[in-house]
């Protein structure tokens, strides 16, 4: 591959996971305007599962499994998909897209003091640093008075919470479990257990299901671009510029999703940016940055 196609081909990535993903938040939040959360949830990861599947089937990719890899693959997709996904989806329901996709951009800090808990890992001074700042951020954030007086956003805030102690738990699980060698079999596995474990939830909780053609033409296009676009390319790209650049790189989408949220829901959705919420985005995202300088970072996908 020449280097002018190759840096192409990084640049077009850079965009998936930066404009992409970033979108995701808008994207969940139309959707689930008119559908239930976790079935909403269940059919986008069930699809791309699906189309995962024929895709690696035609490019001769292998798709045998075992036991344990399975199992393991179930414990992922329960804890980035069907726990960390559809509490998100379901916390939309709540509060704006761009105020769930800043609050989610702490998720590194919940990472950082889960694995002390857990494993004993030793926290760096920046890492410091980026915790109290983090924490200021978050403070600043959730104590606005005038969107914690709003029906149902205290819960909102707190579903977004559950959901990163789910995917943190998960990354740190992910990192040392068994699983299949290639990422987008692995992926493709992860989201077909989550599908089925959310559509499970879905049929628990009694939530009306309804087919395609039943949605709103915004609902379609919504769940078309979460499916194709934020489950399939996004992830293709992101597995691509781990082999091919630095993954304090890769990670920089840390930074970049929540401020392409808060544009887009402002711009769509006419979300509210407050100043306040300026101010925390500047010292969340700073605290980030400090936690992630210095330390081996590799990004893990969460199912945006």
């Amino acid at each position: 591959m020449s280097a002018s196609r190759k840096t192409i081909l990084i640049i077009l990535a850079f965009f998936a996971i930066y404009v992409i993903w970033g979108s995701t938040y808008l994207l969940n939040k139309i959707a689930v305007s008119q559908l239930p959360p976790f079935f909403l949830a269940s059919i986008r990861f069930l699809t791309a599962s699906i189309i995962i599947f024929i895709i690696a089937k035609v490019l001769g990719i292998s798709l045998s499994i075992s036991k344990k890899q399975l199992m393991n693959a179930t414990i992922a997709g329960l804890l980035f998909l069907t726990l960390g996904n559809g509490l998100a989806v379901l916390a939309l329901k709540y509060i704006d897209s761009g105020f769930a996709a800043l609050e989610i951009s702490a998720q590194p800090l919940v990472v950082l003091i889960m694995m002390r808990v857990l494993q004993g890992k030793r926290i760096q001074l920046m890492s410091y640093i980026g915790v109290v700042l983090g924490f200021i951020g978050i403070f600043l954030l959730v104590s606005q008075k005038e969107l914690i007086t709003k029906d149902g956003q205290i819960l909102g805030m707190v579903l977004i919470f559950a959901c990163m102690l789910c995917w943190a738990y998960a990354s740190i699980f992910v990192g040392n479990a068994e699983l299949p060698k290639n990422h987008f079999v692995n992926t493709g596995y992860q989201m077909l257990t989550g599908g089925i474990l959310l559509g499970l939830t879905s049929l628990v909780l009694n939530e009306p299901w309804s087919m395609p053609q039943d949605w709103q033409a915004d609902v379609q296009w919504s769940m078309f671009g979460l499916i194709l676009f934020g489950s399939i390319i996004a992830f293709t790209a992101f597995n691509y510029l781990l082999k091919e650049v630095s993954p304090d790189k890769v990670a920089t989408s840390t930074y970049v999703n929540p401020i392409i949220a808060l544009i887009l829901g402002w711009w769509i959705l006419n979300e509210v940016i407050t100043m306040q919420s300026i101010i925390a985005a500047v010292i969340l995202l700073t605290g980030v940055y400090f936690i992630n300088t210095k330390r081996k970072f590799k990004p893990r996908y969460i199912g945006r």
